[in-house]
């Protein structure tokens, strides 16, 4: 499948259920204790590095946004499905969200002090990885955090129906924590850490912290477990 391919897929499963994801994660931080730990210290180190905007890449219905605004984060958020931006606008008037795709971020060079890909990387093929941390690492300035986070594990399914019985079609990866830190790293970034996590929002989820390299500053080349190569040939989204 091409990258366009995919893309339209994942835009038009997300488009149509836009609003019973909405529904239906609206309040899922208030039961993951550990998760919103992990972002309370991702808006503090942010904080600490100086602040500036964070984007919020693939940001769905705009929880993690808002949520991150509430610890004090300039936060702002993208998506590749118009009806998700259109939904949250709705349900956070006051923030900023944008139509766009992680493979091409119409954002400056060196623009945000921090990224977020809050389980919107789920639906990026491997291959694509590599092109999606090459643009995070472009908009991130030298010195800013990233934070991830993913189901953990290993192979894909084809998810064909969800949010309300709704119809999708697209394909859930699911990625070791040692994967994608070495595309971090590979990337450009210094991965300083990473944990595995059971909660409602993954029956095993990972979580990544990381921080984009001065440039000129090598990092690790350690392949991937199962001997992928950790710059895989392109690049987003959920």
């Amino acid at each position: 499948m091409s990258v366009e391919d995919w893309l339209a897929e994942t835009r038009s499963s997300y488009d149509t259920v836009a609003a019973g994801y909405a529904e239906q994660v609206r309040d899922l931080l208030d039961r993951t204790p550990y998760e919103r730990s992990a972002l309370a210290l991702f808006a503090e180190l942010v904080q600490a590095g100086g602040g500036g905007p964070v984007v919020d890449a693939g940001c769905g219905s705009g929880r993690i946004t808002a949520h991150l605004r509430g610890l004090g984060v300039d936060a702002f958020g993208v998506d590749l499905s118009p009806m998700m931006v259109e939904t949250a606008r709705r349900e956070h008037p006051d923030l900023r969200f944008e139509v766009g795709s992680m493979t091409e971020l119409d954002l400056a060079d060196a623009s945000v002090a921090g990224l977020v890909a809050w389980y919107s990387l789920i639906h990026v093929p491997d291959r694509e990885i590599g092109g999606v941390f090459a643009h995070f690492r472009r908009v991130v300035r030298p010195g800013g955090l990233v934070l991830l986070s993913f189901h953990a594990g290993d192979g894909s399914r084809l998810k064909t129906r969800g949010y309300g019985g709704h119809a999708m079609n697209v394909q859930v990866h699911r990625r070791q924590p040692a994967d994608v830190a070495a595309w971090l790293e590979d990337a450009g970034f210094t991965v300083e850490a990473r944990m595995t996590l059971t909660s409602a929002e993954s029956p095993l989820g990972g979580i990544l912290f990381a921080r984009r390299r001065p440039d000129g500053i090598p990092g690790a080349t350690t392949a991937p477990k199962d001997g992928r190569q950790g710059s895989s040939p392109a690049a987003p989204k959920r």
